[in-house]
């Protein structure tokens, strides 16, 4: 496995982002310690002996996503962590698209987030793919995760149609010659970013050959029944459908990709009923990007609204 590690420089000055990185060594292949390990950045901020919020992003993101959540939550007296996926941000970049898939993402996370962080009475929240690798991890361990939200996800399982804006993006994804991060950011966002907030989005990625991990996610959401991971989400969705702890759809209104996604969560999950599920208006796909503040806002009144629930 060639692994690229971008250089530091690239994520000095970044605006908004002055957080202290945070690595941890893990095992490359899963199941094969012989085969290495890759670093893998969070960000870990907020008091140590707090319980933690944990944030996932997806796709083509990275923890900068979070910029504007963090001081909020921290300030409010929570403990917040938030990994770069591999392939992701500060975390290192196997180089062929073939050393990604789904399960190893799932793998890396939790060795991440149980093994090496060993989290527990968790607050999580995932958008886009950081909730199909979230969600497998609270499935994983329920018991860990003191209450789960959820915003511009799903969990597929090979039953449902992918959008016509869904199948665009994955024919992009493959195909285009050139894969702008930053401004595939922006085009996802109901703002239009700053020019250096761009930069910052394609900090993570010199050249071309840095994406490999971006490029081959879109392709691996398991929308059809004989796509990998498929059994494994739909006995996910098993552990979930028994999930009695608090849980909150928070979507955002102007996402073509995802819109309609919290159906599924509020419909099956038991955690989901009578919960105060709300709508970010004015938010695209990257709704921490719109409306980052209102968001970590929403997750500080659920948690306040749930402290009895979960003790």
């Amino acid at each position: 496995m060639q692994i690229l590690r971008t250089p530091d420089d690239r994520f000095a000055g970044l605006p908004d982002y002055s957080f202290a990185p945070h690595y941890a060594d893990i095992t490359a292949i899963p199941g094969d310690p012989s085969a290495g390990t890759l670093r893998v950045h969070y960000l870990d901020e907020g008091p140590a002996d707090a319980a933690p919020i944990l944030l996932m992003h997806g796709e083509p993101s990275w923890s900068y996503l979070y910029r504007h959540m963090i001081p909020i939550l921290t300030a409010a007296g929570h403990r917040v962590i938030a990994p770069d996926l591999v392939g992701f941000g500060r975390s290192d970049k196997p180089a062929a698209q073939g050393d990604y898939t789904y399960a190893r993402h799932i793998s890396w996370m939790s060795e991440l987030v149980f093994d090496v962080l060993d989290l527990r009475d968790v607050t999580f929240f995932g958008q886009d793919w950081g909730g199909l690798v979230g969600l497998r991890l609270v499935s994983a361990q329920p018991d860990r995760f003191a209450r789960v939200v959820v915003g511009n996800t799903g969990l597929p399982d090979g039953n449902g149609k992918a959008s016509e804006a869904f199948l665009a993006w994955q024919k992009f994804a493959s195909e285009s010659p050139v894969f702008p991060i930053g401004g595939i950011v922006n085009g996802g966002s109901a703002t239009d970013l700053a020019a250096d907030v761009i930069a910052a989005y394609d900090a993570p990625f010199p050249d071309d050959s840095y994406t490999a991990g971006a490029r081959i996610f879109p392709s691996m959401v398991p929308n059809l029944a004989d796509q990998a991971e498929v059994p494994e989400n739909r006995a996910a969705w098993q552990v979930l459908e028994q999930f009695t702890r608090p849980w909150l759809c928070a979507f955002s209104d102007s996402d073509p990709i995802t819109k309609g996604g919290e159906s599924p969560f509020m419909r099956r999950i038991p955690g989901a009923q009578g919960q105060p599920h709300t709508t970010i208006v004015g938010g695209g796909h990257f709704l921490q990007e719109d409306k980052g503040p209102e968001l970590a806002e929403v997750i500080l009144r659920f948690i306040d609204g749930t402290r009895e629930t979960v003790a």
